[in-house]
């Protein structure tokens, strides 16, 4: 990987500007493919393909065949060391767990950003010793922003993204509290992943991209981050 943006620091450094990174999940990896490239298309950045996605290997090889200048494409539920080469191969710039799963540390070994998904203080610390990027917490519709916000007292260096039940409503006050981005599946797709129509799709993404903007012009005027 020459581009200093998938290095696990370049990558870091996206998202946190970014504030938002986008999950396709679906039954159909040409329309999560099509899903994917709305979003990009209307200002996501990061984007991620559930390999539960049947023929999601294939969606990753057309969106990254296919993403606008700046995006840059995953691989998401990447469990094994197996999952980690597969993904690589199809052209994917960084890889999305669900748990404390054998690809962390696959990923650390070969330089790929890794953001590793993680619940309690144990698990959140375990993934960042294995080599995480940063921490998606998950699912974050548990405790909501008040349990980031007792994570972070500790773990206050730890990049946080917090994945689950996270909508237009919601983001502002994960971000308030700390959270570098936010991960948004079906409240930003919906059925898009498994063909259904991409207008309320885009639709959403302009909202959220809109939203995170805001809020980033809001606390640079503030001075507080």
């Amino acid at each position: 990987m020459t581009d200093s943006s998938t290095t696990p620091e370049g990558l870091l450094a996206g998202i946190k500007e970014a504030r938002l990174v986008a999950i396709v999940r679906g039954t159909d990896g040409g329309a999560a493919a099509k899903a994917a490239l709305a979003a990009m298309e209307e200002g996501f950045r990061f984007v991620e393909i559930a390999l539960t996605t049947p023929g999601a290997l294939q969606a990753i090889r057309e969106v990254r065949a296919a993403a606008p200048a700046g995006c840059y494409v995953g691989g998401g539920t990447v469990l094994t060391v197996q999952d980690v080469d597969k993904v690589a191969e199809a052209g994917g710039q960084f890889m999305v767990t669900p748990a404390l799963a054998a690809s962390i540390a696959e990923s650390a070994r070969q330089g790929i950003p890794v953001l590793a998904g993680a619940l309690t203080p144990s698990e959140a610390y375990e993934a960042m010793n294995r080599g995480a990027t940063a921490v998606k917490l998950f699912p974050a519709s548990i405790g909501g922003p008040g349990y980031l916000k007792a994570l972070r007292d500790p773990f206050p260096e730890i990049p946080f993204i917090p994945v689950g039940g996270v909508g237009l409503n919601e983001a502002a006050g994960y971000w308030e509290t700390g959270a570098i981005a936010v991960g948004l599946g079906g409240p930003l797709f919906g059925n898009g992943g498994s063909g259904g129509d991409l207008a309320p799709v885009r639709e959403r993404a302009r909202a959220f991209v809109d939203l995170a903007a805001a809020f980033g012009r809001r606390t640079a005027a503030a001075g507080t981050r």
